[in-house]
């Protein structure tokens, strides 16, 4: 939000949020300013990288594009450092899910294979270059046959023959969220907390979904269908 509201020459304040490792303040003015050393490593780094790419290309999804890169890398690497293998998956079926997003749309716009590099992550249980290849050869459903985006990519199959995005999106996140349900399972360890916490996550999701919805008055089961699965 700083850098596209700089490169707009506007001001960022109503989009920020005191909600992460760095006050929003202080954040802003080290980019600013240009006194990206004030911030952590990594996100100094994927600071000055998003700004090259925006300052370079006047494309803000590239530079989104090199901020979701960057976030991913990290999150893999606490997720390392912590020995947890739960959150490890986690990060790893978050990454498959992304690139996946990433091959339907980047289909859907008619982009070719080199773009569609540029986009991919690393990090995920399903290689990067083997989503690229799905992307050239078109057999989404072979490579996410045995795995647990099976169903998303049949529904992005579907999409790209002209259908609806919505419901390829929710089997998606439904993905993420049936990993996380296996959290229920584990008696002891970091893995219930991991769970609860995502699953929050999902509500306040819905809770957009259902608030968006409404306001385009949208029916309500249209709304429901959106929706994305829970656990309890």
């Amino acid at each position: 939000a700083v850098l596209k509201a700089q490169a707009m020459e506007t001001s960022p304040d109503s989009m920020l949020m005191d909600m992460g490792r760095v006050p929003a303040a202080e954040l802003k003015e080290a980019v600013q300013t240009g006194r990206l050393d004030e911030l952590p490593e990594g996100l100094a780094a994927a600071a000055a990288e998003a700004k090259e790419v925006l300052d370079g290309t006047r494309d803000p999804q590239l530079s989104d594009i090199a901020l979701d890169r960057r976030c991913y890398q990290e999150m893999a690497q606490v997720a390392e450092e912590t020995g947890s293998e739960f959150l490890a998956g986690y990060v790893r079926i978050q990454i498959d899910a992304a690139n996946l997003r990433a091959l339907v749309r980047t289909l859907r716009m008619g982009k070719g294979g080199d773009f569609l590099k540029t986009v991919l992550l690393e990090g995920g249980g399903i290689p990067a270059d083997s989503v690229a290849a799905a992307g050239t050869s078109g057999a989404l459903q072979e490579l996410y046959g045995p795995t647990a985006l099976q169903a998303a990519a049949e529904a992005g199959a579907e999409a790209l023959r002209g259908g609806a995005l919505t419901r390829f999106e929710k089997l998606c996140d439904d993905a993420v969220g049936d990993y996380l349900a296996g959290a229920q399972f584990v008696p002891f360890g970091e893995a219930p907390l991991l769970g609860y916490l995502a699953a929050r996550e999902t509500e306040y999701t819905n809770i957009r979904i259902l608030l968006m919805g409404r306001g385009a008055g949208l029916p309500a089961d249209v709304i429901r269908s959106r929706l994305r699965n829970g656990y309890v």
